[in-house]
C-alpha cells in the first residue's frame, strides 16, 4: 500500500498524510495530479488517499473505495427520535447510562446507534481486528458530519481500539459491561447489503468460539447478544435464544447472564 492525498490539497494535509503513512508504515507519494487508477497502476497496489473530510482506501481488488460512513446509523437515530423501536436495541436491552461492548466493530452502525441510546450517562467500546479498518473507521466517526446534530455526537463518544475480540475480553473485569456484542461476518452473504464488498475485502474471519463466548459472558452483567444470518449454525451451536423477525435476513441471539450461571 501507499499513502497520498487528495488532488486539491495543500501542505497541512501533505504533512498529515506522511505521519498517517509513518504510523501506518506503508511509503508515502505526493500525488503530483495523478489519477488514482495511474498510482495503483505504477505502484502495483492499494492507495489510501487522505483528505480534508475523509480518508479513501482504492483496493485494486475493489470497484469502489473503502471509507467509514455511518450507513444505517443516521435513520434509525431519528426512528427512535419519533419514539419507533429498534430491533437492535430491543435485543440488547440498552438504555441511557448502559455500557456496551462491541467486539466485531466494522463499521459501528449499531454502535452509533448504542451511543445515542446510551447517552453521556452510559459508555460505549468497541474492538476490531483488522488494523486498516480500525483506523479508518477511528478517524471517521471523529471527522464524519451528518445532517443529524444526535448522530454527530453519538460518534464522537464510542471509544475504538485496534484488538481481536479474545484480547480485548481478557482484558475486561468480571461483569463489569451491560452488553457484550457480535455481529459477525455473515456465513452467508446478504446480495442487497450495499458497501459490504471493500469491508469483506479487508475483514478478518476469526470464527466464534467457546472461549470468546465464555469470556464474553464472564465480561457481561445483563447479556451477550449475536447478529447474525438467519440461517446461521451459531446460533444452536453456543445455545443462544433466537428473536425470530419474519422475513428479515438476520436475527438476533441472546444469552443471559442470569440463565447460564
Amino acid at each position: 500500500m501507499i499513502v497520498t492525498t487528495a488532488l486539491r490539497t495543500g501542505g497541512k494535509m501533505i504533512e498529515e498524510a506522511s505521519e498517517i503513512a509513518e504510523y501506518l508504515q506503508f511509503p508515502f507519494v505526493e500525488r503530483k495530479k495523478k489519477s488514482v487508477d495511474l498510482l495503483q497502476n505504477e505502484y502495483d497496489t492499494d492507495v489510501l488517499v487522505i483528505g480534508k473530510n475523509r480518508y479513501e482506501l482504492f483496493m485494486r481488488t475493489q470497484l469502489e473505495p473503502f471509507f467509514f460512513h455511518p450507513n444505517s446509523a443516521v435513520f434509525r437515530i431519528k426512528r427512535i427520535q419519533r419514539k419507533e423501536h429498534d430491533p437492535f436495541i430491543d435485543a440488547t436491552n440498552l438504555k441511557l447510562g448502559s455500557t456496551f461492548l462491541d467486539c466485531t466493530f466494522g463499521l459501528g452502525s449499531d454502535s452509533i446507534v448504542a451511543s445515542f441510546v446510551v447517552g453521556e450517562q452510559g459508555k460505549v467500546e468497541g474492538c476490531e481486528a483488522s488494523q486498516m479498518i480500525a483506523f479508518l473507521v477511528k478517524k471517521g466517526i471523529k471527522m464524519w458530519k451528518t445532517n443529524c446534530f444526535a448522530t454527530n455526537l453519538a460518534m464522537q463518544r464510542i471509544h475504538l481500539s485496534h484488538n481481536n475480540a479474545l484480547d480485548e475480553l481478557k482484558k475486561r473485569k468480571d461483569n463489569s459491561i451491560d452488553c457484550v456484542y457480535f455481529d459477525p461476518m455473515f456465513e452467508e452473504e446478504i446480495l442487497s447489503s450495499k458497501g459490504i464488498g471493500p469491508l469483506r475485502n479487508l475483514a478478518f474471519y476469526h470464527d466464534l468460539t467457546d472461549e470468546i463466548i465464555q469470556e464474553a459472558l464472564r465480561v457481561a452483567k445483563d447479556r451477550v447478544v449475536l447478529k447474525d444470518h438467519f440461517s446461521s449454525k451459531r446460533f444452536e451451536k453456543f445455545d443462544f435464544s433466537v428473536i425470530k423477525r419474519k422475513s428479515a435476513a438476520f436475527h438476533y441471539g441472546i444469552l443471559l447472564k442470569e440463565k447460564v450461571k
